[in-house]
């Protein structure tokens, strides 16, 4: 490809948490070819399968492109200043008539994969004063995020595993050889695994499926799905019984290690192992391992986070490795220092908890926001604070939270629904209006989150491939000319006016990396006060910059290769820039009052004996199946199944179940059983496969295409069944409120 119209453009692919870099050639105005960045500092010239959805998504004929407004059964396109005052008009009525907390706000997965929705999403929240605020955090990490306030004393001081210097690398309910990490952004992780044990390192894997991490791992365990924390409680047990806890200079600034200490006589590894299915040997010598490494990581993911006891599991990893001496320590685990701090420049606050319960079940608040599990009892249960309207922004719940026809059902009893979406999908066809932003192409773009939780730091800009269409809006246009419709307050008119770009730019620059570190701070504050003047954002920021000066002086020094970083410093690296590994940042990051790691939080002490009641006193096997989940590298939750060249090939959606499983009922494999549990059943092929443990089946997340009144014409064609057709939202992790989709007790016979 050699014409004289073509131009090769560098970005970041934004379809997943991996950020990996790619280089696009277009042609003719079209997208030619679609290839890993050899020279992104991150990813390394890595690539997986999805990356050429972007191209997929961008031509999508069933994509969205003008507003709809849903009349009785069918859809007309409306323009957008109509759209834009019908959804103003019926919100400020039922609010009116019903209350604030008569509106919902759901905001899906891919919200954080797109800057404007994260630098617009929380002020245009704000506006809307309700307390029925969801997302899809409490079906995924929320545990993470609770057990980083309570310890660490800010839910985003997240400790990620400096994966490219360790020795030990211990996995829970994690699948980087697919996801290329989660609340871990690591791009290329097969090539960093073969280097890991290039340098004589050892990677560990817990999971009741042998998934492909497990397959490439030393070792693999299969464990009862749900039952983690009596694992983890008892590999800390046995290092501190055995005298092995050398938690180093980290126990100068951490608090009551000796009282967790005490408050874990019941785990013993005899009482787990009959809990876990791992030999009580094994936990011994795996505790013993882990003390004994130079440089080891802990690692649990969404299998931990969505259990009935998320929170104990998060919390016992981060002991693991703060007794180990791991925490904080180069190829342990250490919290980053992304370019766009948003920690220390005060972008996204601590969190808190409990504040406000959900008004039918008493569910507490984290950081703002009520578990999703309740949602469709708000819309169902009548009274003071009923929910009678739904805004949606980027998700897809019916097929992404528990007991998916529950809330179905409920979607279609609201007084009125607007989603901010470029799909027709299963939860969206509820809508009255839907608006459909530009595509990811169509809009510059940088990783807030990503680079946040990356196993190195580093920084990417990645400017729009393609212009706006004509009559096009941007995800942050639309929140803005809602705002515009729904407020008075000219400051938040004004934050929501600005484009995503001008408020990244302030934020870089007053960044750890920034281009203003170097001036005198008289002259900081001289050009921080006019930039604000600029940006309509003097009130805020006028306030700031000597706090946002302080917090970015305090920390890691900006690497002698990295240019004083701004957009157009990064306009002028397309490849990224590398900013180095992850450095020492405790006890100077915390956000704890004192400066200290709370160890003995009270809640997590609280919930030990229920743990050990329903895990260790629990029957060994109670002859019933449970269920877990799984994805695929070419998959990515519901919305990536419009892709023809991502879903063709094998199938991927069947339920995967152990030969002995079947044969005890008499199924074939192959055969289409019927998976059922308290909420409801599922018709769905299953598939022999000894990769499963006994007693556990696996059905993968995101399908259930078989809903009428979408435009997925691919997707229903691999339709599948939803998962969340059969989880239950009674089934929850007590303590943050966070989904249990892991560990459900299911039947499978014969359909």
């Amino acid at each position: 490809m050699n014409g004289a119209d073509e131009r090769v453009h560098y970005r970041a692919c934004n379809l997943c948490e991996a950020m990996c870099g790619i280089e696009v050639r277009v042609q003719g105005g079209a997208i030619a070819a679609i290839r890993g960045d050899a020279a992104d500092p991150l990813s390394r010239g890595h690539v997986c399968p999805k990356a050429v959805a972007l191209k997929d998504i961008h031509s999508d004929p069933d994509r969205l492109r003008r507003p709809l407004r849903r009349k009785g059964g069918d859809w007309e396109e409306i323009g957008w200043e109509e759209a834009f005052d019908l959804v103003a008009e019926r919100i400020r009525e039922l609010q009116a008539r019903h209350g604030r907390d008569a509106l919902a706000v759901y905001l899906g997965n891919p919200t954080v994969h797109n800057y404007g929705n994260l630098t617009h999403g929380p002020a245009f929240l704000r506006l809307l004063k309700t307390h029925n605020r969801y997302s899809a955090t409490s079906v995924d990490q929320l545990p993470h995020q609770l057990v980083a306030l309570w310890m660490y004393g800010h839910q985003f001081l997240l400790p990620i595993p400096d994966l490219d210097r360790t020795q030990f690398f211990l996995v829970l309910g994690a699948n980087p050889m697919a996801s290329n990490g989660s609340l871990m952004t690591v791009p290329d992780f097969p090539g960093r695994l073969a280097a890991l044990k290039a340098r004589g390192g050892k990677m560990i894997v817990i999971d009741p499926r042998r998934s492909e991490t497990a397959r490439v791992a030393d070792e693999h365990h299969f464990i009862r799905p749900g039952t983690d924390a009596a694992l983890l409680l008892a590999l800390l047990k046995v290092i501190f019984d055995e005298g092995l806890a050398q938690p180093g200079r980290l126990a100068e600034f951490s608090d009551g290690l000796e009282t967790v200490r005490a408050a874990l006589a019941a785990f013993t590894p005899q009482r787990a192992a009959r809990a876990t299915g791992i030999a009580a040997e094994t936990i011994v010598r795996l505790a013993r391992e882990l003390a004994a490494a130079e440089r080891a990581a802990v690692y649990g993911r969404v299998g931990l986070s969505t259990q009935r006891f998320g929170t104990l599991c998060q919390w016992a990893i981060q002991l693991l490795n703060l007794v180990t001496g791991n925490l904080d320590r180069a190829g342990g685990t250490r919290v980053t220092q992304p370019a766009v701090d948003l920690i220390g420049a005060r972008l996204v606050g601590p969190g808190h908890y409990g504040r406000w319960k959900s008004r039918v079940r008493g569910l507490p608040e984290f950081a703002g926001e009520l578990p999703v599990a309740a949602l469709a009892e708000e819309i169902e249960t009548p009274g003071a604070g009923q929910v009678r309207a739904l805004l949606t922004v980027a998700g897809n719940p019916v097929l992404s939270t528990p007991n998916g026809p529950r809330l179905e059902r409920a979607l279609g009893r609201l007084a009125f629904m607007v989603s901010i979406d470029f799909y027709l999908n299963e939860t969206t066809r509820h809508a009255h209006v839907i608006l459909p932003p530009t595509s990811a192409l169509e809009h510059d773009h940088y990783d807030l989150i990503f680079h946040a939780l990356a196993v190195r730091n580093t920084a990417r800009y990645s400017p729009a491939l393609f212009a706006k269409p004509a009559g096009a809006k941007h995800d942050w246009e639309i929140l803005y000319e809602l705002g515009r419709r729904l407020t008075e307050d000219r400051r938040v008119r004004a934050r929501l006016r600005l484009r995503p770009d001008q408020l990244i730019d302030i934020a870089l620059q007053h960044g750890p990396y920034g281009a203003l570190r170097k001036m005198p701070q008289a002259a900081v504050v001289a050009k921080v006060v006019a930039q604000a003047a600029v940006a309509r954002l003097a009130p805020r920021l006028a306030e700031l910059p000597d706090r946002l000066l302080g917090a970015a002086r305090k920390f890691l020094p900006r690497a002698s290769a990295a240019p004083a970083l701004s957009i157009a410093a990064l306009k002028a690296h397309p490849h990224g820039v590398d900013l180095g590994p992850l450095q020492p940042a405790f006890p100077q990051r915390l956000w704890t009052k004192n400066k200290r790691i709370r160890c003995a939080v009270p809640e997590l002490l609280a919930e030990l004996p229920r743990a050990e009641r329903e895990l260790l006193d629990a029957p060994e096997a109670d002859g019933q199946l449970r269920l877990i989940g799984r994805r695929h590298v070419r998959s990515n939750n519901s919305w990536m199944h419009n892709s023809e060249r991502l879903v063709k090939g094998k199938p991927r959606h069947q339920l995967l179940m152990h030969p002995e499983d079947l044969a005890a009922r008499g199924i074939a494999d192959g055969a289409r059983v019927q998976l059922s549990s308290r909420t409801g059943s599922v018709e769905v092929e299953v598939r022999a496969s000894e990769e499963m443990m006994r007693g556990v089946v696996s059905l993968p997340h995101g399908y259930g295409h078989h809903r009428p009144g979408t435009r997925l014409r691919v997707a229903k064609a691999h339709a599948g069944a939803s998962i969340n057709d059969v989880t239950d939202e009674a089934w929850l992790d007590t303590l943050s409120g966070n989904a249990a989709l892991n560990g459900v007790p299911v039947r499978v016979e014969a359909a």
